[in-house]
């Protein structure tokens, strides 16, 4: 196996998965720190990344750590790479980073995001008026739970992702109660159990992921998004709100310490030159979310599918 984790190191605060090359011809044998966070295309992602500086003779160590938190981590060097920054929910605090000086926006992943309220199209019989958001104004009882009846179940990523959802409900006068899932598993295993049962469900979905393509839905479509309508109250629908419009779309952007391209400048330009699909990513993460295999495998899998593309990479 290409990609090999030697040793866990679990701490009060992270957990430190360190990795181990044959030292080549690099700049600094230091290991360059990698984030891990809690879905399955985030660790994909970076451990591809890693395989393949590992391969050009990097040091290579995987740190988990807090989507937004990480950041503080990347300004002071602690962490050197981090390479899923969603415009959908981290823009904000990825612009901040870069303002301070210590933190470089890398370029895109290749990866284009969605990340939106989303639901069965089953439940489009019951609320004929979506994918118009106004709908969900006059249907909320129709996505009621025991739990939150008569108000609707809006079911939430874990609440380390971000998002502004309980700003968006109360700005846009939703009657819905948001609910956060733990865990990344733990949302999609709630749509896998309301599809089959037909049971209402709405709830946060993302691309690149294998759910939209396993499940016929359609994203809400609410008030196009403007970097004013998080800012600015008097901007939007609601005179008085901020959030009282959708989510960004865009890139997945990579973000990594701004020392990394003096110290490790092979890497810094191997990291710029990274690039894969939503089709790829989609598809690796069905493997391990839907097949059961290991996020080795199928690393070890693209690894060895795509060598000239990555070499190509190296050689640069």
């Amino acid at each position: 196996m290409r990609h090999m984790m030697k040793s866990v190191l679990m701490g009060a605060a992270v957990g430190l998965v360190t990795t181990t090359a044959l030292m080549a011809d690099v700049e600094s044998a230091d290991p360059l720190k990698l984030t891990l966070h809690d879905w399955s295309g985030q660790l994909i992602n970076t451990q591809i990344m890693g395989a393949v500086l590992e391969e050009a003779g990097y040091n290579i160590e995987y740190v988990q750590a807090d989507y937004i938190a990480q950041f503080a981590g990347l300004k002071t060097g602690d962490l050197t790479l981090a390479m899923e920054i969603w415009a959908t929910t981290g823009q904000e605090a990825l612009d901040e980073a870069v303002g301070t000086g210590n933190v470089e926006n890398v370029g895109e992943t290749g990866l284009q995001a969605i990340e939106e309220w989303w639901y069965p199209l089953y439940m489009k019989e019951r609320c004929p008026g979506l994918p118009d958001w106004k709908a969900l104004q006059a249907c909320a009882s129709e996505f009621s739970t025991a739990e939150t009846a008569p108000k609707g179940r809006y079911v939430g990523g874990p609440v380390t992702w971000g998002g502004f959802d309980e700003e968006r409900v109360e700005a846009l006068g939703l009657d819905f109660e948001v609910v956060h899932a733990g865990t990344d598993a733990a949302l999609f295993a709630e749509l896998e159990s309301a599809y089959q049962r037909e049971a209402p469900i709405i709830l946060w979905v993302y691309v690149p992921h294998w759910a939209p393509a396993k499940f016929d839905g359609e994203f809400v479509e609410f008030p196009p998004y403007s970097a004013e309508c998080y800012s600015d109250p008097s901007v939007g629908v609601n005179p008085d709100k901020a959030y009282d419009c959708g989510k960004p779309r865009g890139p997945i952007w990579k973000a990594a310490w701004s020392g990394m391209k003096d110290k490790w400048p092979g890497a810094h330009k191997i990291v710029q030159s990274y690039t894969l699909t939503n089709e790829e990513m989609s598809a690796m993460v069905g493997e391990v979310d839907l097949d059961g295999k290991s996020i080795d495998d199928v690393v070890d899998a693209w690894m060895d599918t795509n060598e000239a593309l990555w070499q190509g990479w190296i050689a640069q």
